[in-house]
């Protein structure tokens, strides 16, 4: 991740964290000079993601902080095992890990998600991170995916054209959207038109398009639809996706299986400072 994103995010999280008073249960209790150290610890399995957060969060509250990776990011951890550790005054230590632990386990979740959820498509589709993303924490949320093994859907509204319903509604028609919005797009951007029904399909097949979203659509229906497609179009799949249901999704045939549950379901991966005994 660029280092601007993530100091960005790391400040963001410790201002509101420590509003205008400060920590005020650390710093009347350690002193200003005081060192520590720490082992970030995982209290089950899981995949790594984040660890350049956590170590923006303590270098941002002491500069000379260290922070030593046991497991790297997109590695495995197990239950009981090591992530990190970490030396610094022992009032950044304090005051740093609840945003430390909070991005590393949000992030690590996901990542945690991602290799089931590619592994029960069997390979047969690629599971990608649709833009259904926390605002704040979608290029965050888009790298922990990537940690996992997964691929990237758009980042955004402006790298990628994506025709929704509600698009084609309010301008009357698929006809008269695409009509409007091919002056306007780039060259080198894609455009992808989102389907309910096989008719629908029909109809978008029609216009120069690179990608369907086929939304929705029962397992039967998708096979219909990947072969209506076959050689015109990239056909994703959407809405639904599941452990429980991606494996048959992906056997549909589909290149491309949307999950947004990846961002919207996964449990944080539950991990703690566990602070050293003297030296």
């Amino acid at each position: 991740m660029p280092k601007l994103l993530v100091d960005q995010a790391v400040r963001t999280a410790l201002a509101e964290d420590l509003g205008l008073a400060g920590d005020i249960t650390t710093d009347p209790i350690i002193a200003p000079d005081a060192q520590g150290e720490a082992t970030i610890v995982s209290r089950q399995p899981g995949v790594v993601a984040g660890l350049d957060l956590v170590e923006a969060a303590f270098k941002t509250l002491d500069p000379q902080s260290s922070v030593a990776r046991v497991v790297d990011d997109g590695g495995k951890v197990e239950s009981g095992g090591a992530i990190a550790r970490v030396q610094a005054r022992t009032r950044a230590l304090l005051t740093g890990e609840r945003t430390a632990l909070n991005f590393l386990g949000r992030l690590s979740g996901i990542a945690t998600l991602t290799p089931p959820m590619w592994r029960r498509s069997k390979a047969r589709a690629r599971a990608c991170l649709h833009a259904q993303d926390d605002a704040g924490l979608t290029r965050l949320e888009k790298y922990a995916v990537r940690c996992g093994g997964g691929v990237n859907h758009r980042f955004g509204l402006y790298d990628a054209v994506l025709v929704k319903d509600n698009h084609i509604a309010a301008a009357g028609g698929l006809a008269a959207a695409l009509e409007r919005l091919r002056p306007r797009a780039g060259h080198m951007v894609k455009v992808e038109v989102e389907v309910d029904t096989l008719q629908q399909l029909e109809e978008a097949l029609r216009f120069p398009i690179n990608a369907v979203l086929l939304d929705n659509m029962d397992v039967e229906t998708l096979k219909k639809a990947v072969t209506l497609a076959k050689g015109k179009v990239l056909t994703e799949a959407s809405g639904g996706v599941n452990l429980e249901t991606v494996g048959k999704i992906a056997a549909a045939g589909v290149d491309l299986i949307s999950v947004g549950a990846l961002t919207h379901s996964p449990r944080n991966l539950d991990s703690s400072l566990e602070w050293a005994p003297d030296r």
